[in-house]
């Protein structure tokens, strides 16, 4: 993950929050939420951040592997998150 999960200030942008995608800079406005249950304790929740472009490829690349928990909006993430 690129930075905190805190929220943007009023009316501005959040540059933190920039997409996981390889080579990708968009602003992420999404969460794909993912465990390796191998590596990681259950508890545990991954975050890759991802634009509007690049969701569906970075969910389905950890959901083929049988990882993925969900996609939420960026700002529902919890400081636990990452």
């Amino acid at each position: 993950m690129s930075g905190p999960l805190s929220a943007a200030p009023q009316g501005g942008t959040d540059l933190d929050h920039v997409c996981s995608a390889k080579g990708c800079r968009a602003a992420a406005v999404h969460a794909v939420v993912w465990n390796n249950p191998k590596l990681h304790t259950a508890d545990r929740r991954k975050v890759w951040l991802a634009c509007n472009d690049h969701q569906k490829s970075l969910a389905d690349f950890v959901a083929l592997r049988g990882f993925l928990i969900e996609v939420v909006p960026v700002g529902q993430l919890a400081d636990t998150d990452g």
